[in-house]
């Protein structure tokens, strides 16, 4: 019997949907394929057709979310924003659009985003990181003036200290019980700022420069 496109979305749908509540439930470590496999009604093998694994099911689905939370911030900021402000508006909305998630997104993103990882182990994590790193180099390639030479060190930048700072504070906030999750903003301002002065560029709160706004983005490992 042939499979329709439409049954298909819905089988791959119903695994999703089952496999947040195990994650939930029992936790991210302690939920195996086999489990989300019998919650969705389907053979162990059928769920390899649409996820090579849990990991690359949970970073589809926080790509998801993680692409609504860009936009939204995209729309909120106007430019006039200094490179810390903007990161921060950026992650804090980020976080906020995870939350629902917050109970496992941390041992995800040990398991797929942290440079004990191994490289190309979950294509949807690799994604998920390059889209994130992007974003924050157009944010402050439109914030950073004219001081190209400190730009031309971004890559290296992003893709070591930016990123061990990203992370650390995904895991803080994951386990912070302040109200409203304080303490993790406290640390994300001192951690925006302190990224944005290592840059060494011209943080200013003027507009950003248009030449400099529409610089093409670099590809980032």
């Amino acid at each position: 019997m042939r499979v329709t496109a439409q049954k298909k979305a819905e089988t791959r749908e119903r695994i999703v949907a089952e496999a947040l509540q195990l994650f939930e439930k029992k936790g991210f470590a302690d939920t195996t394929t086999r489990d989300i496999a019998r919650a969705a009604g389907i053979a162990t093998g059928t769920m390899f057709n649409y996820f090579d694994s849990k990991e690359a099911l949970a970073m589809t689905v926080f790509a998801d979310v993680l692409k609504t939370a860009g936009t939204e911030v995209q729309q909120r900021l106007t430019g006039c924003e200094s490179i810390a402000e903007a990161l921060f508006a950026f992650i804090t909305t980020g976080l906020r659009h995870l939350d629902p998630h917050r109970r496992y997104v941390g041992e995800v993103y040990e398991n797929t985003m942290t440079p004990f990882a191994i490289p190309g182990a979950c294509a949807e994590a690799d994604a998920v990181r390059q889209t994130h790193l992007e974003t924050v180099w157009q944010l402050v390639v439109a914030r950073a003036g004219q001081c190209t030479r400190a730009l031309d060190d971004f890559e290296i930048l992003t893709s070591h200290l930016y990123w061990s700072l990203y992370l650390a504070v995904v895991a803080f906030w994951s386990r912070d019980d302040s109200p409203n999750q304080e303490d993790t903003l406290a640390m994300l301002d001192r951690t925006t700022r302190l990224f944005a002065q290592s840059l060494n560029v011209e943080d200013t709160d003027y507009p950003p420069n248009q030449q400099d706004a529409e610089l093409s983005t670099p590809e980032m490992e």
